[in-house]
């Protein structure tokens, strides 16, 4: 990998010692793997060395001690033996009771602050070793608090006493023969250690190297390990920055040892593949089997490099990659010899060219294509560079003006290729540039085509030139020319026509407004025959009723007699007469006041089968004298809102027509149905019938329909005109089948509960539609 950075970078693998030593010496990242550990584990190991030895010390002081007081006490035990000995046998005439009894004692037994005293029987201090210590005193004032040791003497043996100065000592008594009286042998216990604290201090002073030592190498271990990582950090961060751009910019480097057979992948190329790194180095091997068989192998490059025909590489191969597709890389590399042994490596850059490579082929795809679209088009086409030379034409172009192939070979120049051209191109019109540098015009060829030529300058300063053929297109000009002066006398011929559709519209809107007011006129003029015959009925049914009243009074005598029989009958005949014509203006009075509007309908509940029973009860005297049966059939508990008066006149008008139109010896009936919300109520007879022509005349006012030529129709004519108006105003309708020579159904239909305004109106809209 440093190899690698050398190739990239131009710098020698020394500039990132910590990654050349990863790749020189595995030990050293086996210790990279362990150092994390050894950096705990060091300062432990430290601490417990420094612990154990402390307390080894310490517990090797502990113990010194111990045995030099142990040891000082035996001496002391011995020496006051020995010394109460020679005294013993010393005791005689020449007893010696001074300073000079002690002078057999050695002088090395006096030592470490050791001294001697020795009594008389009175107790009296008469000797010292070392000499002049305590002469003249007593023993008790010379080792202070010491009645337990001078009363028991040698059975107290060595015990620890504080001394007059307030120290510590080992102090042991031997009674003697008189004239003596005791020895007693003393050593301080701070002189008496003063040999171990000299060793201890020797041994604390070497334990304290020991640590400086250990905490010195520590220090430099650690100060060493932390150079190392930041070294390895520095080439970490630089390897990352490489790896970043390298990925970046889909590169990878590689370090081929080819004595070793081994090479190295940096991420950025493993990344580029999509695989994961598993060791450090990539066999010889593994590598050639993701090479594409066609692009060559490693082998012959090896023999290549080692024959020395070759020191650098530029190839371009197909990897395969992890997912199974094959990458298109760019090697360069150039081969490096460097180490002790002079091994050969090659070190260089691989570059992802998939892309560069299919940009290629989708270029090439699209030039092909781009040629292939030129040549199909219908028209000519020719592409000229900024120098004036063919870049390309297709066909037509060659087949428009009979060019031969050596004629049109790319970068021919124009001058050449005009000289060629058809020349008798004749030039018919030119148009003004639509933009800078183009051009459109038109030109005739001697064979009497037409062209039409476009011109455009590219980018690069060339042009390009389009010719389109529009012989047809002229000659279609041509009749369009002839149609449109067809055309123009048509239109001339139009104008003559909307001339005359003009005038006769405008005869139309004059006859459309004499229609509009003969229509008002007539419509006024029936209003007036409507309000003329409203006041004719009033003033008509006045006198009339005199007459009426008269010649009921003359007919019954009331006054008296008449005095002829004939009298009566022509009163009678009056009365009739008058009576009957006071029918007809009835008739009459009410159809003006519907024609008018003036009826104005005053519904309540009505039970049919009282109205149809009144009305059957009404005209069956009539009947009868016609020698007609009357039969009903009433729907019980139908309840019709409607005017009671109203509905009396349409069944006595419907009644009236049924029995004035039945032969002697015929049938009337009468039947009620509720049809859902509606009251249906039919009127049949078995008369003479209406012929058919007639039918749509019926209801009609003042119309006349002759059923039997032998007999006289009397009567308005008015009858089923009003129960049809009455009818309608009720929200219901009249209708009427018949045949002739059979009979009549008329059917009145009423709805039970009374309509809206609205529904009446639409009724009567759909009906007079």
């Amino acid at each position: 990998m440093a190899r690698s950075f050398a190739a990239i970078a131009s710098v020698r693998t020394h500039s990132i010692p910590g990654l050349v030593r990863s790749l020189a010496d595995p030990a050293y990242m086996k210790l990279l793997d362990i150092e994390p550990w050894l950096r705990r584990i060091v300062p432990v190991l430290v601490a417990v060395f420094v612990v154990a030895l402390g307390s080894i010390s310490y517990l090797n002081a502990s113990a010194t001690r111990e045995e030099t007081l142990v040891d000082a006490v035996g001496d002391i035990d011995i020496l006051a033996s020995y010394t109460a000995a020679e005294l013993s046998r010393a005791i005689g005439a020449d007893a010696i009771l001074d300073a000079r009894a002690l002078g057999f004692v050695p002088s090395h037994a006096i030592h470490d602050g050791r001294f001697m005293l020795l009594t008389r029987a009175e107790g009296a201090v008469v000797a010292s070793l070392p000499g002049g210590l305590y002469t003249g005193g007593t023993l008790v004032s010379a080792l202070g608090e010491s009645q337990p040791l001078t009363t028991f003497a040698d059975k107290a043996g060595v015990i620890v006493i504080t001394l007059p100065s307030g120290a510590k000592a080992l102090a042991t008594v031997r009674d003697l023969p008189a004239p003596y009286g005791q020895v007693a042998v003393v050593q301080p216990i701070s002189l008496a250690l003063a040999t171990w604290r000299q060793r201890t201090t020797s041994t604390l002073i070497l334990l304290g190297a020991a640590c400086f030592v250990l905490t010195a190498i520590s220090t430099a271990y650690f100060w060493q390990a932390w150079r190392a990582r930041q070294a390895d950090a520095i080439c970490d961060k630089f390897r990352r920055r490489l790896d970043a751009a390298l990925s970046r910019g889909r590169c990878g480097l590689w370090d081929w040892d080819i004595a070793r057979g081994t090479l190295y992948w940096s991420d950025s190329m493993y990344e580029m593949l999509g695989y994961a790194r598993e060791s450090e180095f990539m066999s010889f091997g593994e590598v050639n089997r993701l090479v594409h068989p066609e692009d060559g192998d490693l082998f012959s490059l090896a023999d290549t490099l080692a024959s020395r025909e070759a020191t650098t590489v530029d190839h371009a191969f197909r990897v395969r990659a992890a997912d199974g597709a094959w990458v298109w890389l760019r090697a360069r590399a150039e081969l490096v010899r460097d180490g002790e042994n002079r091994d050969p490596h090659l070190i260089g850059i691989a570059i992802d060219i998939t892309e560069q490579r299919r940009l290629a082929q989708q270029t090439a795809t699209a030039d092909m294509r781009l040629r292939e679209a030129i040549e199909t088009i219908s028209e000519a086409f020719v592409l000229w560079d900024d120098a004036n030379q063919l870049v390309m034409c297709n066909s037509k172009f060659q087949k428009l003006h009979n060019l031969l192939p050596e004629h049109v070979q790319p970068g021919t120049p124009y001058e050449t290729l005009a000289a060629a051209l058809t020349p008798s191109v004749v030039q018919h019109r030119l148009d003004a540039a639509v933009e800078a540098g183009a051009r459109s015009y038109e030109a005739q060829l001697p064979d009497q085509r037409w062209l039409q030529i476009n011109e455009r300058r590219t980018k690069d300063g060339g042009y390009v030139s389009v010719g389109t053929d529009i012989t047809l297109l002229k000659q279609q000009e041509e009749r369009l020319l002839d149609s449109e002066r067809k055309l123009t006398a048509s239109v001339a011929d139009l104008k003559r026509s909307r001339q005359t559709l003009e005038m006769q519209a405008q005869q139309l809107a004059d006859l459309a407004e004499r229609y509009l007011e003969q229509k008002a006129e007539a419509e006024s003029a029936n209003r007036a025959k409507s309000e003329f015959l409203a006041k004719m009925s009033h003033e008509l049914r006045t006198p009339l009723n005199a007459i009426l009243g008269f010649s009921e009074v003359m007919e019954a005598g009331i006054f008296g007699s008449l005095g002829c029989d004939k009298y009566t009958d022509y009163c009678r005949d009056i009365r009739k007469s008058g009576e009957y014509l006071l029918g007809l203006i009835a008739d009459i009075l009410d159809m003006a006041e519907l024609e008018a509007g003036r009826v104005r309908m005053h519904r309540e509940p009505v039970v049919a089968e009282e109205m149809v029973s009144a009305a059957m009860a009404a005209i069956t005297p009539v009947a009868h004298s016609r020698g007609l049966s009357l039969s009903a059939e009433p729907l019980a508990g139908a309840v019709v809102h409607a005017d009671k008066r109203a509905l009396e006149k349409m069944l006595g008008h419907l009644l009236s027509n049924a029995v004035k139109f039945t032969p002697e010896g015929g049938k009337v009936m009468i039947r009620t149905r509720r049809i859902g919300g509606n009251l249906n109520i039919y009127v049949e007879d078995t008369g003479v019938g209406i012929p058919k022509d007639a039918l749509p005349k019926l209801a009609r006012p003042f119309e006349w329909v002759a059923m039997d030529a032998s007999k006289p129709t009397d009567g308005s004519g008015l009858g089923l005109a009003i129960a049809r108006s009455l009818a309608e105003l009720h929200g219901g309708g009249l209708r009427i089948r018949s045949c002739e020579g059979a009979g009549t159904i008329v059917m009145l239909h009423l709805p039970l509960k009374p309509p809206t305004g609205l529904e009446i109106a639409s009724g009567r809209a759909s009906r007079v539609g």
